[in-house]
């Protein structure tokens, strides 16, 4: 039997824990995944196929449960993967069965609400380990599912979370994983990309040439850099795997929920959809942090304009524009 060490615990059954899941299982690691909905623990045993992402095959190796008992006696590592209105509550109600000795890492790219905390920091005000991280970077989860080869880094002040995330998760040639010890910068990071991957869906709808498309991604990440760094972040982070990786990927697949919501607000389109990404969420946390620090973000304040319904697509686009240029 595997030893409780050696098995990957993945908290929450959607398409990136399923994605990962799939790849580990694939490559002969355990996984015990839990989810709260019995249909679909029901339907991963059954079938081998979570119906939520029916193209992720699920082999033996890879378990379900609803008990999240049964998830803490088997892992000892774990993956959080819910969205991040989900956070808060995941964490309390494991707190229960989780004790010192697990190891968390989330993959969420986003702040937590109301309180635009980041997501490692709810974690811990709910789990009882001090041993938390963040697994980040550009890899889609349909991509993983087909095997294309991912780059992701996994950050926490914790050396031997990053060890035991490079034991387990890195997998040759399909993940590979790098280490930080920059959790707030990794997790901001991560964050912001989705925010300005809608930006960039938003500037692509609206037929925005090569070259300025350029500046609004490296005026992203400068102002994403001024963020981190007055939240205690390392500047150079925001130019890595979780910042800039995330959104050159992000930003040129119609696979990425947030680009396609950029598209969606270039059209005119606005429905009670607009606000479930994690971009378009992190958009609007992450203007509240920048208000609260002090930080100048115009890139960033545009998009959040527009998913509030406070400015048009086409006016928030010049006024970035005339915000960027006027920039040093």
């Amino acid at each position: 039997m595997t030893k409780r060490g050696d098995t990957v615990g993945i908290i929450g059954a959607g398409a990136f824990g399923t994605a990962l899941g799939s790849v580990l299982a694939r490559a002969g690691r355990r996984v015990v995944m839990w989810s709260r909905d019995q249909a679909v623990v029901d339907a991963i045993q059954t079938t081998r196929r979570n119906p939520r992402q029916p193209a992720a095959p699920l082999p033996e190796p890879l378990e379900a449960t609803h008990d999240p008992r049964r998830l803490a006696s088997e892992a000892r590592f774990l993956v959080l993967a819910v969205t991040s209105t989900d956070v808060r509550a995941r964490s309390h109600e494991l707190g229960d069965v989780l004790d010192g000795s697990h190891i968390v890492v989330h993959a969420i790219g986003a702040l937590a609400a109301p309180t635009n905390e980041r997501v490692s920091e709810v974690m811990g005000q709910g789990l009882p380990t001090l041993k938390l991280g963040v697994l980040a970077g550009p890899a889609l989860p349909a991509d993983l599912v087909e095997g294309q080869f991912a780059s992701m880094v996994v950050a926490s002040a914790f050396d031997e979370v990053v060890a035991e995330a490079r034991r387990l998760l890195n997998l040759p040639p399909a993940i590979r994983i790098y280490g930080s010890k920059d959790l707030a910068g990794v997790e901001l990071a991560s964050a912001l990309a989705g925010a300005y991957t809608v930006a960039l869906g938003l500037s692509d709808g609206l037929g925005m040439a090569a070259g300025p498309r350029a500046v609004l991604i490296t005026r992203a990440i400068a102002e994403s850099a001024r963020l981190g760094l007055a939240a205690g972040a390392e500047a150079r982070t925001f130019s890595g795997l979780a910042g800039l990786g995330n959104i050159l990927v992000r930003s040129g697949s119609d696979r990425s929920a947030d680009y396609l919501l950029g598209r969606r607000l270039a059209d005119g389109v606005m429905s009670a959809d607009t606000m479930r990404t994690e971009g378009a969420r992190a958009a609007l946390a992450g203007c509240e942090l920048a208000k609260q620090l002090r930080v100048r973000m115009p890139v960033l304040t545009g998009v959040a304009a527009v998913l509030s319904g406070k400015l048009d697509p086409k006016n928030a686009a010049q006024l970035v524009a005339d915000n960027v240029a006027s920039e040093e």
